[in-house]
Formats: C-alpha cells, sequence, structure tokens
C-alpha cells in the first residue's frame, strides 16, 4: 500500500488540491456524484486512462483540459510538496488517485483532479527501505514476549547455535501482523504487541547495541506460520498438491500449491556449505562438493552479489556463507535469488523444507515457501537449525517482493 491511501482523508475533507471546498453529499452514480478510485494504471489512449483499482473491476478515466494532474512522493501525506504535471507525464504502472464524476453505471469517471505516485519514485523507495532492512533489520523465530516491560526475545542462526536478541518495543514502534495465508509485506495489517506469541516469526528494524544482543525497534511485522521439514510422499501436479511426511511429527501432510507458493531449489554445493555451518565447522575450499578459492557461484556460473573474496583467508565461503556477523543476513538474500522450480520438478524421497499455512478446518496446508535440495542440511542440522534458517528467509522482505518473493 502506498501513501496514496494516507492521500484520500485529505481529499474527502475538501483539501484536495490544496484547495479547501465543502465536499457534496453521498449520491448515486450518474447523478453528479463526485467519486474517487485508487489504483495503478493499466493504459493510455489519448485522454482515456484506464485503471485497475485496488478493489473492483477496471475504471475509464476520462481526463479533461481543467483536470489538474499533480506528482507526489511516495508517503506523503498530504499536498504541500505536490508538483503540477501534464497527462504525457503519466505513465503505465504509475499509482493514482482519481476523484471526479461517476457515470450511470460506475464504470468511467470524469475526473476533475488525478494525485500521481509515480512507478519509479516507488520503485526507489522500495528499494531504499529494503536495504535499510536489510542492513538495520533481523529477523527470526519469536522465543519469549513480555507485554509489561515492552520486549520480544526472538532466536536467529548464528554460525550452528541459536543466538537470542531482545527486541525492545516503544510506542513509537510501528507494529505489523503479516495475514495468516502470506508473507507478503503488502499483505500485512497493522497489529499489536499482545498478538504477537511464542513460536512467531518476526522481522524487525531499528538500532541494535553494540553487542547485537538488542534492538530498539522502529518496526516490527510478525506472523504465526507451520515450519515444516520432511520428504515427499507422493506428487499431484494436475491437482497442484503434493504429500510430504513430516519429519518431526512423523505424519504425512497434505499441501497445496498456488500461483503465491515459492518453490526454489537449492543447488548441492550451497547445500553442504549451510550444513557445514549449521554444524558449527567451515567446509574446506577445493574439498569435494565445495568451491575452491574465490567464492560460490550460483547456477550460470554467475556469483552472487557481494560474495567476491568469499574464499579467501576467512577460509572456505567465508564472511558471505557464515563468516562475520552479516552471515546470516547474507545467506538469506542468496537463498531468495535461487532460480524458481515447479511442482513437477519435485522427485518422491526429495528432502524438503516449508513454510506453510497454518492447520485450520481443512485437512491440507498451503506452501508459501518451499526449498528442496536439502538433504545435506537436515542430515547436519537434525535439531532444527535448517529450520529456523528456513523460517527467517521465507518472510517478504518489508517494502517490497524481496527476500520471500
Amino acid at each position: 500500500m502506498t501513501g496514496l491511501a494516507l492521500l484520500l482523508p485529505a481529499l474527502c475533507a475538501g483539501v484536495a488540491l490544496g484547495q479547501p471546498q465543502a465536499e457534496p453529499a453521498a449520491q448515486q452514480p450518474g447523478s453528479g456524484a463526485t467519486a474517487r478510485s485508487v489504483g495503478t494504471v493499466q493504459s493510455i489512449a489519448g485522454n482515456t486512462v484506464t485503471l485497475k483499482p485496488d478493489t473492483g473491476a477496471e475504471v475509464v478515466v476520462q481526463v479533461q483540459d481543467s483536470t489538474r494532474l499533480v506528482r507526489v512522493a511516495p508517503g506523503q501525506k498530504d499536498l504541500k510538496g505536490a508538483t503540477v504535471i501534464g497527462l504525457p507525464d503519466l505513465q503505465v504502472g504509475d499509482r493514482v488517485l482519481v476523484r471526479g464524476a461517476a457515470s450511470a453505471d460506475g464504470k468511467a469517471l470524469t475526473a476533475a483532479s488525478i494525485v500521481v505516485m509515480k512507478q519509479t519514485d516507488i520503485a526507489a523507495q522500495r528499494r531504499q527501505e529494503q536495504e535499510d532492512w536489510q542492513k538495520r533489520g533481523v529477523g527470526g523465530l519469536v522465543s519469549a514476549v513480555d507485554p509489561a516491560a515492552g520486549t520480544v526475545t526472538i532466536s536467529i542462526m548464528a554460525g550452528s547455535a541459536a543466538k537470542k536478541v531482545t527486541i525492545r518495543v516503544s510506542k513509537a514502534t510501528v507494529l505489523r501482523r503479516y495475514a495468516p495465508d502470506s508473507v507478503r509485506f503488502a499483505d500485512a495489517k497493522p497489529g499489536a504487541l499482545d498478538e504477537i506469541k511464542a513460536g512467531d516469526q518476526l522481522r524487525a528494524r531499528g538500532v541494535r547495541s553494540a553487542d547485537g544482543g538488542e534492538m530498539t525497534a522502529e518496526e516490527i511485522v510478525s506472523g504465526r506460520f507451520l515450519n515444516v521439514a520432511g520428504t515427499v510422499l507422493s506428487i499431484d501436479a494436475s491437482a497442484g498438491q503434493f504429500s510430504v511426511m513430516d519429519l518431526a511429527t512423523k505424519s504425512a501432510i497434505l499441501v497445496k500449491v498456488t500461483a503465491d507458493s515459492q518453490l526454489r531449489k537449492l543447488p548441492p554445493m550451497l547445500a553442504q556449505m549451510i550444513a557445514a555451518r549449521l554444524k558449527g565447522g567451515q567446509p574446506q575450499p577445493g574439498a569435494s562438493g565445495t568451491p575452491a578459492a574465490g567464492g560460490s557461484r550460483q547456477p550460470g556460473g554467475e556469483r552472487p552479489s557481494g560474495a567476491e573474496g568469499a574464499g579467501s583467508a576467512a577460509g572456505g565461503p567465508g564472511a558471505r556463507y557464515g563468516g562475520g556477523a552479516a552471515g546470516s543476513a547474507d545467506l538469506q538474500q542468496v537463498l531468495s535469488h535461487l532460480p524458481s522450480i515447479t511442482l513437477a520438478d519435485l522427485q518422491k524421497g526429495e528432502a524438503v523444507m516449508m513454510v506453510t499455512t497454518q492447520k485450520g478446518a481443512t485437512p491440507s496446508v498451503t506452501a508459501i515457501t518451499l526449498l528442496s535440495g536439502v538433504e545435506p542440511i537436515l542430515t547436519g542440522s537434525p535439531s532444527g537449525g535448517g529450520s529456523a534458517l528456513l523460517s527467517a528467509w521465507s518472510l517478504s522482505a518489508p517494502a517490497g517482493d524481496g527476500a520471500g518473493q
């Protein structure tokens, strides 16, 4: 959701375009009612703009000579800093808030004003926020919550062990809660501290202490999902589902795969490197199944961004895959850029790690994130370190479709 939604109350209050005016009472479409629509520009033909609203069917917007178009920055809550633009400045993909007269069938609007957030501005803001989450963020499983003290304790992977980090929450902290069936940040809703429970997955962004053991959180997003590690029992690609034997419960689980499910395969070399890290060791450069000096490469021979020197003096995969304080965060970025696979690529008997929806009234769960090729990790981390590693990666990078997308 962009700041356009935040601008809507201001427009309804009669301060649209910086010109106070009385707002007419609600009327039926076609009777001169003032209507509003927020969405994304789908196409532009002459003075006609096709808009895909956030909810509902497409709307045809007629732009007149008298229509005023202004450009605002993402996150802007009023029109004080708005810049007047022309129709030629509007592009497909831009986010707009249109205000005008609706047609009788409600499928068209004659625009009096259009507030525009450029797609390029939104993308730039998302990149900045994602970079900030990567630099100042932390993610893991909630182990304890103390509402009275305003703290949440999470466990994160640190080499072969789990490290505790205390997240301090204040009145200024923005809290959001993931939807039960999605780890997309865009689907998260405003939440409260008392909604966070032990076992939840959580990301926080803020200022960390020198030793990394505490964080004063500016923003927190959390949710409850099911972590599953097991072996594939059967696959029904035509039905979009498969069954897996959960290693923890020793029971079969039916898993549905949707268009939003993310399936990726871990290359054997990287799987062995992660397994070695979880065991507390480092694979030796040049050893069987490990990279020689110079770092790991992704399929196709491309080295992951920032992996230069990964096999240098730090030994083996170095900071990129386990050395240094940033190793865990870097590893999540590597996992997020693995090539996607389909349900048909899975094999019976193959080991997988997943984050799924919680079991509800239906006998099945829906896969949110699945990682195959994980046999070395599950073998090398019987205590579940691999599952915790996947949990941190699976959550969508806030402000965009990054780490989990």
